[in-house]
């Protein structure tokens, strides 16, 4: 029997310190590095977009980076749907998060999709 998992069950950080996820300053950057190797930090961050969830390291950005890019895309109705069809168009995963735990790859992919998907 197969079982399919939400995306948050095959997370990176189900198995972490949940309080980490949440840090302030500095250590916030510890936390976007742990979503580098998550499978998942697409969905993550959409749901946090799509949910508009204000505190913790989601997906790869920080609240603050988060914020920036709502006002940025105000007329995003759904990010999940943004997001997967950047997906699919390009074929990769456009949410890379670096080992180092720079957001900037992630900030870069998301504004390059912006004239990809104009119609979102």
């Amino acid at each position: 029997m197969t079982v399919l998992l939400g995306w948050s069950e095959r997370a990176v950080c189900k198995e972490s310190d949940a309080d980490a996820l949440f840090a302030e300053a500095a250590r916030q950057q510890e936390a976007v590095a742990l979503c580098g190797a998550c499978p998942v930090r697409t969905r993550c961050l959409a749901h946090a977009l799509d949910q508009r969830i204000e505190f913790g390291v989601w997906g790869g950005m920080t609240e603050r980076e988060r914020r920036a890019l709502l006002r940025r895309r105000p007329r995003v109705s759904s990010w999940s749907d943004l997001l997967e069809s950047a997906h699919t168009e390009y074929g990769k995963d456009l949410v890379r998060v670096p080992a180092t735990g720079s957001a900037l790859a992630a900030r870069s992919a998301l504004r390059s999709t912006g004239s990809a998907s104009k119609a979102a």
